[in-house]
């Protein structure tokens, strides 16, 4: 049994395209699908920390078993040509599952 052939895929950005920088995401997970929310976390003292949210993005279940797929196969070739990402042990995740 062949598999089908891939169709020729065109990428074109939408007017309403943006880039941004985010070095916070949340998520939350249903039944129905992924909900990843970005933002930038900006730590305002000691005991203070704001977190500006920008770009709220729902994936499918099959999406984000992609997207693990994609980002795995990334981070194992970026931590083999750069080293072992080390993350900070107070940043390990916590809190309920929505």
């Amino acid at each position: 049994m062949s598999l089908p052939s891939q169709p020729n895929v065109k990428l074109v950005n939408d007017s309403a395209y943006r880039e941004n920088y985010a070095n916070s995401v949340q998520m939350r997970v249903n039944i129905w699908d992924f909900f990843l929310v970005f933002g930038t976390l900006q730590q305002q003292s000691e005991t203070q920390v704001e977190i500006k949210n920008f770009q709220g993005i729902y994936l499918s279940p099959q999406q984000a078993k992609a997207l693990l797929g994609l980002l795995q196969q990334n981070v194992g070739g970026y931590e083999s040509a750069f080293g072992e990402i080390k993350l900070d042990p107070r940043m390990t995740p916590a809190g309920p599952v929505h």
